[in-house]
């Protein structure tokens, strides 16, 4: 073996050795993760919701539906942590160029992080929640056989109906917010950019089965972009009224101070209320 195979073979070692350590560290934070949020919503869950069920069907709908709001808590909690975790891992590389134990913290990892927690987030958001709420208000259709299956059924044609208009209604106004005449021409057939439409010197080209990487390319993040924008209205909204509320509930609780009040004044007006109600007996 000569020298540059022998240096390939250790590149290739040590990228292998990367990504098994990088999968690690992912696989061992996200169940961390997964049990902390376990831990949060069963202790803030109603006792009555998953424990005193006796039907075995309903026992088993509430734990698969426990288990993906977890899942989803999970993801939306490293989405939270993620960025400070790249300030901090940045902070600590700068601090310790060289360190042996922080060879751990580096942009591959950064990056594999950010890309599993918009593929996870995509995935909860559009998927997994309204799944969780579509399996418990399920009951299997009209003369199936009750049973979970039929359950996953029905909630899977619902769940794909959804889908499906909901990419409708993005695709649509993704063509008519669109500036260019690629964008408005996909409502006439065209898969994506440049699939559609021809003209005398440009002859149109072969379609290509491009739907999949238009979804993952333009419309999902698109679909992100629209639904974390109306979260953040919804979070500015709530968030006034929030405080408001907080302080009037505090306000109520706690016990005003009387530093400004005068104490003279109190004794003489007790001290007439003692006369008269002397005067009286």
């Amino acid at each position: 073996m000569g020298p540059a195979e022998h240096d390939a073979l250790a590149l290739r070692e040590q990228l292998f050795h990367q990504r098994v350590r990088e999968s690690l560290i992912c696989t061992l934070l996200f169940v961390a993760l997964y049990l902390l949020c376990h831990c949060i919503i069963t202790h803030f869950k109603k006792h009555t919701d998953f424990a005193e069920v006796h039907d075995d069907e309903d026992a088993a709908v509430n734990r698969i539906a426990l288990a993906l709001c977890t899942f989803t808590l999970a993801v939306a909690l490293g989405a939270v942590l993620l960025l400070p975790f790249s300030i901090i891992s940045n902070e600590v590389l700068l601090r310790f160029p060289r360190s042996y134990y922080m060879r751990w913290l580096n942009g591959s990892l950064v990056h594999g992080l950010w890309n599993l927690v918009f593929l996870f987030s995509n995935l909860s958001l559009v998927f997994l929640m309204p799944f969780a709420y579509f399996f418990t208000e399920s009951e299997g259709f009209a003369g199936s056989k009750k049973g979970i299956k039929a359950r996953v059924h029905e909630t899977s044609v619902v769940l794909l109906l959804l889908t499906l208009l909901v990419l409708g209604m993005v695709w649509v106004a993704s063509a008519l917010l669109a500036r260019d005449a690629a964008g408005r021409e996909s409502l006439h057939g065209g898969c994506c950019h440049g699939a559609g439409g021809s003209s005398a010197t440009h002859p149109a080209p072969r379609r290509s089965p491009c739907l999949p990487a238009a979804l993952w390319q333009c419309y999902l993040p698109y679909l992100y972009s629209c639904l974390s924008l109306l979260g953040v209205l919804l979070l500015l909204l709530c968030t006034p009224l929030g405080l408001s509320t907080m302080f009037t509930v505090t306000g109520k609780l706690l016990a005003k101070p009387r530093l400004l009040e005068d104490l003279d004044e109190q004794l003489s007006c007790t001290r007439f209320e003692e006369a008269s109600m002397s005067r009286r007996i």
